[in-house]
């Protein structure tokens, strides 16, 4: 399957030592991550649900901002939800990404943010994410394979900006995505998130708009069973809407 979406993961403590405690584990040793896109078939994925741009490339800068969603952890108890942007992963075996998670774990919510330079592993902030916190994160390629990922919390006023490398990097796609995370068995339950509104969204500095070349829009769906959709998208504003973990 063609990879599509960057991964962003929370690694147990054995795996990671910077991870957070206060991120959901899986069983000791395995690892949940976003990853490249597991395309069904053109535009449906199981993972991925957003707008991705490919094929009129190189794609050196992507952004977009978002509302942090609340997770209904009565409905969907153990649960994975990721929202991030990021090069590559569409059509290339890299992501580049930043974002933040929102999942259930036994009933409780857990909200954070991350960066992640996949495959390489997640590096979690220890910084407070709520829901309702508006972000803003943007992904932007220097040159000799080195990537500034900034992502910043505009609601409680933090911000932080990491530059990594990865010399394999393609950069072939650009996205804006709601993610459900995949551990060592697959992709995860997805949490019911309600829906997540994105705005401002650009790849190369043009906003995203129905008519950008490339354009793809992005339904997450398993077994003929819809999982999250987007709207149309103008003027770079979508909104993503949960159906079924």
């Amino acid at each position: 399957m063609r990879p599509s979406h960057v991964s962003r993961a929370v690694i147990t403590a054995l795996a990671v030592g910077a991870l957070s405690a206060a991120a959901p584990a899986l069983a000791a040793g395995s690892h949940r991550a976003a990853g490249p896109n597991h395309r069904i078939d053109h535009s449906t994925s199981s993972n991925w649900s957003g707008y991705a741009v490919s094929g009129f490339g190189p794609y050196t800068s992507v952004s977009s901002s978002w509302t942090q969603p609340a997770v209904d952890c009565a409905r969907t108890p153990t649960a994975w939800s990721a929202f991030w942007v990021g090069l590559d992963g569409d059509t290339t075996n890299t992501v580049e990404q930043t974002g933040t998670e929102a999942d259930c774990s036994k009933g409780s919510a857990v909200y954070y943010a991350w960066y992640e330079m996949y495959p390489k592993y997640p590096f979690n902030y220890a910084d407070r994410v709520s829901a309702g916190d508006s972000f803003s994160a943007a992904v932007t390629y220097s040159g000799s394979g080195y990537f500034k990922l900034t992502l910043s919390d505009t609601t409680r006023g933090w911000s932080h900006t990491t530059t990594q490398r990865l010399k394999s990097a393609k950069l072939g796609s650009a996205e804006a995505i709601a993610e459900a995370p995949s551990g060592s068995g697959g992709v995860l339950p997805l949490a019911d998130f309600g829906t997540a509104a994105f705005s401002g969204a650009t790849a190369n500095g043009s906003l995203l708009t129905s008519s950008t070349p490339g354009l793809d829009p992005i339904t997450m769906a398993s077994g003929g069973t819809v999982k999250a959709t987007p709207s149309s998208i103008s003027s770079g504003g979508f909104s993503d809407t949960w159906y079924s973990q």
